[in-house]
C-alpha cells in the first residue's frame, strides 16, 4: 500500500465505467473502480497490475482482490480516517481552544483547520467562502458532529469537506473541493464552475440559501433551520414616495404629510455601500488610496440615514441581530458594458465592534468580533488583462492570532495589518 499515492477529495466515480454505484479504492494506486465481482472493474484491475488491496469508499470496508476476503486490521484505520474523518464532540469543543499542529506522510507540520485548497482552475471564489463558514464554530461543529446522511448531497458534501479541513490526521497539508464543486456545478445548473471565476459574495447568498433548504429549512418560516439560526436577523424598512412636491433642496428629508410604509425584512447579511472613488484627481493624489471606517458604513443603519431607491426614499434600523452578522462591502457595479471596482480601504478593529447605535431600543452596547475577512485584490496578468485575486484572512482563536489563505498558501498576518486590503465579505460573531 502506497499512502503517497492515495487522494480521496476526489468524486467517488469508477475510472472506467464513470459510474459512482458501489466504487473501491486501489489502495496501490489511487485509481477508483466499480464493484468486486468476477466481471467488475476493480477484479480486472486486480488481475491485470497485480494490484490486491482495495477500500469500499461508501462503507470503509478493505478486500482483497481477486480472492474477494475482508481484511480487518487496524494498521488500516488511519486509511479509513481519511476517507470520513469522525471526531468526537469532546475533540471537537477542543478545536478553538487547544493550539493543534499536525504532520502530513512527508513530516511537514501543518494546523489543522488552516490548511489551503486546491484552486482546480478558477474556483478560488468558492474556496474563499468555505474556508470562512469552516471557522464560524456553530456551523462547523454542527457539521463534523451530526449525522447528515438524509439530507442533500450539497449539504453532505459540505460537511466533508470541513471535516476535512480539520482533521488532524490528514496524508497531505492541503485539501480539494473537487465533490463540492461537482455538488455546486449540478445544483446551480452551471452558474458556479471551476472554470469560470465567480463574485463570492454571489455565490455565498447561493450557497447558504441552498444550504437552509438542503437542511429541510421552509422559504416562508423565520429561524427554520440551523443555517437561518446562526445567520439571520431582521432589519426595519421605512419608505415613502418622493413626489413632485418634495423639497428641491433635500429630496431626501422624510415629509411628515405623506403616508410612510413600515416593513420588517428578514436578512441573511447586510450590505454596505462605498462612498464613490473621486473622478478626478491632481497628482499628489492620483497615489493616495481612499479610505473610509466602518463605523461610517454602517451609519446606513442608524434610522436617519436617508437613501433614494426606484423613486422612494428609504432608511433602515436593525430590529434583531443574529449570532453571526455578514457584511458584505459593495466593490463592484456593473453596467451593460463594463464592471467598475471601488478600490477604497474600508478601516475596522477586529475587537468589539459596538452596533448599539444601530439596533432599535439599544441601549447597552453589543460587541462583535471579526471571525473571517475576505479580501479583493486587482491584478494584471502578463497579457495585461485585470485579474480578481480573492484572499481569506480568519482567525486561529486557539492561538488568538490570524492567517491568511489563498488557495495553496497559508501565512500568519499580523492584525494590525487586517484592513489594509480590500475588504468585501465579514463575518462577525456576538459576544456571549
Amino acid at each position: 500500500i502506497d499512502r503517497k499515492r492515495l487522494d480521496f477529495d476526489f468524486e467517488k466515480l469508477c475510472s472506467v465505467s464513470l459510474s459512482n454505484v458501489n466504487v473501491y479504492a486501489c489502495l496501490v494506486c489511487g485509481k477508483y473502480f466499480q464493484g468486486r465481482g468476477k466481471s467488475s472493474h476493480a477484479y480486472f484491475h486486480s488481475v491485470d497490475e497485480d494490484h490486491h488491496v482495495f477500500i469500499n469508499l461508501h462503507n470503509l470496508k478493505v478486500y482483497i482482490l481477486p480472492e474477494s476476503y475482508e481484511v480487518k486490521s487496524s494498521t488500516l484505520d488511519d486509511i479509513k480516517y481519511v476517507v470520513n474523518p469522525i471526531y468526537t464532540k469532546e475533540k471537537v469543543l477542543q478545536l478553538d481552544k487547544v493550539p493543534q499542529i499536525s504532520y502530513d506522510l512527508l513530516h511537514r507540520p501543518y494546523r489543522p483547520g488552516f490548511i489551503g485548497m486546491n484552486n482546480i482552475k478558477q474556483n478560488d471564489y468558492l474556496n474563499v467562502v468555505v474556508q470562512s463558514l469552516a471557522h464560524v464554530s456553530p456551523l462547523r461543529n454542527f457539521m463534523m458532529l451530526e449525522n447528515l446522511e438524509n439530507y442533500s448531497d450539497l449539504v453532505q458534501h459540505f460537511s466533508v469537506l470541513v471535516r476535512k479541513i480539520w482533521n488532524p490526521r490528514a496524508f497531505k497539508g492541503h485539501v480539494s473541493p473537487h465533490e463540492l464543486l461537482q455538488s455546486v456545478t449540478l445544483l446551480s445548473k452551471k452558474k458556479f464552475r471551476a472554470i469560470e471565476q465567480s463574485d463570492p459574495f454571489e455565490f455565498l447568498n447561493w450557497f447558504i440559501n441552498n444550504l437552509h433548504i438542503g437542511l429541510g429549512g421552509s422559504k416562508t418560516k423565520m429561524r427554520s433551520s440551523f443555517i437561518q439560526k446562526i445567520f439571520q436577523g431582521k432589519v426595519m424598512v421605512e419608505s415613502q414616495k418622493i413626489t413632485a412636491r418634495a423639497d428641491a433642496g433635500d429630496r431626501l428629508r422624510f415629509e411628515t404629510d405623506i403616508q410612510i410604509d413600515r416593513a420588517d425584512i428578514a436578512f441573511m447579511f447586510l450590505s454596505l455601500d462605498l462612498p464613490p472613488m473621486p473622478l478626478f484627481q491632481d497628482e499628489i493624489d492620483k497615489n493616495i488610496i481612499p479610505q473610509v471606517s466602518l463605523q461610517s458604513l454602517l451609519a446606513k443603519y442608524d434610522g436617519m440615514t436617508t437613501q433614494e431607491l426606484a423613486g422612494n426614499r428609504k432608511r433602515y434600523k436593525i430590529i434583531d441581530l443574529p449570532p453571526y452578522l455578514v457584511l458584505n462591502i459593495k466593490r463592484f457595479t456593473r453596467t451593460a458594458l463594463v464592471r467598475e471596482t471601488n478600490h477604497t480601504i474600508v478601516t475596522f478593529q477586529p475587537k468589539a465592534l459596538d452596533l448599539c447605535p444601530y439596533v432599535e431600543g439599544a441601549t447597552e452596547p453589543i460587541l462583535y468580533d471579526l471571525v473571517a475577512n475576505v479580501t479583493h485584490e486587482s491584478v494584471f496578468t502578463p497579457q495585461g488583462e485585470e485579474k480578481d485575486v480573492f484572499k481569506v484572512q480568519v482567525r486561529d482563536k486557539s492561538r488568538d492570532e490570524w492567517v491568511q489563505i489563498q488557495d495553496l498558501y497559508v501565512e500568519d498576518i499580523r492584525k494590525e495589518m487586517l484592513f489594509l486590503s480590500e475588504s468585501y465579505i465579514q463575518i462577525w460573531e456576538r459576544r456571549r
